[in-house]
């Protein structure tokens, strides 16, 4: 499993003239906040990073004292400094004791909205997978031509050619360090156009929002539309009976049994567009079967497991409390379990769900009064595959 997200955000940024003389181009505000918080909170969802790990070199003073000791989600923040511009494959040269074997690489510019985990899953072969990004209009961009998934060549900027653009983002094998042999290096210039000779530079190309702050026409439209692209619908799904057979009081993982299609739906979701929850009643914490950290273990252990076929969930919410629990701190009424829509509507003030367009899977009534009482349509799977169930109901919330 890839545990590792490497974000380079050590360019000089001189496109976007003094507004990058006294900032790093990655920590000016976008949207209210700076951009580089929002790229780390998008890898955050993933809840498969141990490590983010920012390549700092201009101004890198300032992203080591805003992220000094941060930690978000599961993955802990590192910060490594250049002394000295060293270019895109410098830095990671510089970098190579604190590289993990394999890694996800991503410039600290630019933003692509896709799923990450899909990318990581079909990153079985080559030294270096691209995601591009495809449907791009224009010549700023430079285009790769793509045999299969097997990258053959790159065309410059302006050739007037079209096909798939270069997204920045890349599943990286640390052998290529191998490649650079003087500093400063860059990985488009120097790296990959060997790569491409042995057949060991691969691509895949998707479709979502795509913003680079290089430039300021970008850097204003980015501002002005960042928050409002980010703003995805959400499938808020039951876990006992919906994702896993429920067998009673689940809480071990050698026990859990995966409904039919259940890791395959989530991966839909995903695709799709939508934010991925999962809203479920833990009484057994209550009632003194398990404790808290053996649900939060189980649901660290289902993450993994849907990251193999490049599935995720961006936050498991649980409500281990019932009026009639063993346990005095968890005997009490609360407005998170369902069929009270806390859950719900917590998760709809920490992301920005879209619940126009959202809804709710579950197997039981209180499912459906927990989405009614939110405000959003609940549908009641009663079983078979939950992957065809659910593109039933999925309507794309992609971007151009």
């Amino acid at each position: 499993m890839l545990r590792q997200a490497v974000i380079l955000v050590g360019g000089l940024g001189t496109r976007l003239g003094e507004r990058t003389k006294s900032v790093p181009k990655p920590m000016l505000e976008i949207g209210g906040r700076p951009f580089l918080d929002t790229l780390i909170d998008e890898l955050a969802r993933y809840h498969v990073f141990d490590e983010i790990l920012l390549l700092a070199g201009h101004k890198a003073d300032i992203v080591e004292s805003h992220y000094a000791g941060a930690a978000t989600g599961r993955a802990k923040i590192l910060v490594s400094r250049e002394t000295e511009p060293l270019g895109t494959g410098g830095a990671l040269v510089h970098a190579r004791e604190v590289l993990h074997d394999r890694f996800l690489l991503l410039n600290g510019d630019s933003l692509f909205d896709f799923n990450l985990l899909d990318l990581i899953a079909r990153a079985r072969g080559g030294r270096v997978h691209m995601a591009l990004r495809d449907g791009v209009v224009g010549d700023r961009y430079g285009r790769v031509v793509l045999d299969g998934d097997i990258v053959r060549d790159f065309i410059a900027p302006g050739a007037g050619a079209t096909g798939p653009v270069n997204a920045g983002i890349y599943v990286v094998d640390k052998t290529v360090l191998h490649e650079i042999e003087t500093l400063p290096a860059s990985l488009e210039q120097d790296v990959f156009p060997g790569l491409v000779k042995s057949g060991a530079l691969r691509g895949t190309a998707y479709r979502g929002y795509f913003i680079d702050i290089g430039i300021p026409d970008d850097f204003a439209r980015a501002d002005r539309e960042l928050r409002d692209k980010l703003r995805r619908p959400a499938v808020f799904f039951d876990r006992d009976g919906v994702l896993n057979h429920d067998s009673g009081y689940t809480f071990e993982s050698h026990r859990l049994a995966w409904i039919e299609g259940a890791r395959e739906a989530v991966k839909a979701v995903n695709d799709a567009g939508y934010f991925a929850f999962v809203i479920t009643n833990q009484s057994g914490v209550a009632r003194g079967y398990y404790e808290e950290h053996h649900v939060v273990a189980l649901h660290r252990w289902m993450a993994d497991q849907m990251a193999l076929i490049g599935a995720h969930i961006d936050a498991f919410e649980y409500c281990p409390d019932h009026p009639d629990g063993s346990v005095a701190r968890y005997c009490r009424v609360s407005d998170r379990r369902k069929p009270a829509p806390g859950m719900i509507t917590d998760l709809a003030q920490r992301f920005p769900v879209d619940m126009t367009r959202s809804m709710v899977i579950g197997d039981k009534p209180s499912d459906i009064e927990a989405a009614r009482a939110a405000g959003l349509p609940g549908h009641l799977f009663e079983g078979g595959n939950l992957e065809t169930y659910v593109r039933e109901r999925l309507i794309p919330a992609g971007h151009p």
